[in-house]
């Protein structure tokens, strides 16, 4: 089945090229089909990349989706043109009555920073506790996880001495676990993280249960039933050239920066970076949403009711 997205997104260009069925949104109407509304709380500086790696991923699943993208009302994006994001995105604030099966919260380029210092940190903590009540299932992504497990939890973030870059071997801790169906035991991710959750203060809450970690990378998955949460603290939605394009920007600034970790074919940046984690962002975000609509009631007044 196809993703309905809004008909003008310049993603709709790459998926379709991609091979995605997309589908319009006047052909949704005529369709007598109950979607799977999944909203994208988009905090990322280049939007539009991120809204075509995630879309990418969502549509690829058998289920018709509906993806609306959100963004903040307490602060406008500045590396965004208003024309963009007044024709593709609603502030949280017009989507907050409404019901989702799923919801995304992106990271954002201030994980350096106290969460009580970000522009737009009351609202997003408004949006975390309506999850509660109006998403079945919520999906936090890096600095977004972070957020959550802070706001939710009390887990602090740590500063690293150096960032966190490249794509580490991970494990599989669960493999019971209905996130990881197909999973390999070991796959690589990639990792962009100024900052680490560590294991020790996830531990300490009752009902949190890390999924998968790295030796080197540390905490990567944290699953939490209870409030219907999902932590990924890595990017198993980036492209290929996502860490070679953010090393350049780094070199290009004058930043300290070594080249990705086990990224470039003989650490090289000159030479290709093959992607080796495709196929794992499409298993976890195909069982994401397998989840959500196996459990997500057919009524969606009664979603975040129980």
């Amino acid at each position: 089945m196809p993703i309905k997205i809004p008909n003008d997104l310049p993603a709709r260009v790459e998926l379709e090229r991609e091979g995605l069925m997309v589908m319009s949104e006047a052909d949704a109407v005529r369709q007598d089909i109950r979607p799977m509304r999944i909203g994208l709380l988009n905090l990322m500086p280049q939007k539009q990349k991120t809204e075509t790696q995630l879309a990418r991923l969502i549509g690829a699943t058998p289920l018709q989706i509906e993806l609306t993208l959100v963004t903040t009302g307490s602060y406008v994006p500045t590396n965004v043109s208003a024309h963009h994001l007044s024709t593709f995105y609603r502030t949280w604030d017009e989507v907050k009555s409404q019901k989702f099966d799923g919801f995304i919260v992106t990271g954002a380029p201030v994980e350096t920073l106290p969460f009580e210092k970000v522009l737009y940190w009351q609202e997003l903590e408004m949006v975390m506790d309506w999850t509660l009540t109006h998403v079945h299932s919520t999906l936090d992504i890096c600095w977004g996880a972070q957020a959550a497990l802070h706001h939710f939890h009390r887990v602090p973030k740590h500063e690293l001495p150096e960032k966190m870059f490249g794509v580490y071997p991970h494990r599989v801790l669960d493999r019971t676990a209905s996130l990881l169906r197909g999973f390999s035991d070991e796959l690589a991710i990639p990792v962009s993280r100024h900052t680490e959750t560590r294991r020790a203060d996830v531990e300490k809450v009752p009902g949190l249960e890390v999924l998968i970690e790295s030796d080197e990378a540390g905490v990567c998955l944290v699953q939490d039933k209870a409030k219907r949460h999902i932590y990924m603290l890595n990017h198993l939605e980036y492209d290929a050239w996502t860490l070679r394009d953010e090393y350049q920007r780094d070199v290009d600034q004058g930043l300290p920066i070594e080249p990705p970790k086990y990224y470039f074919p003989e650490n090289d940046p000159s030479r290709d970076p093959p992607n080796t984690w495709r196929g794992h962002a499409h298993l976890f975000i195909g069982n994401w949403i397998n989840d959500a609509y196996q459990t997500t009631p057919f009524d969606t007044d009664l979603i975040g009711m129980s």
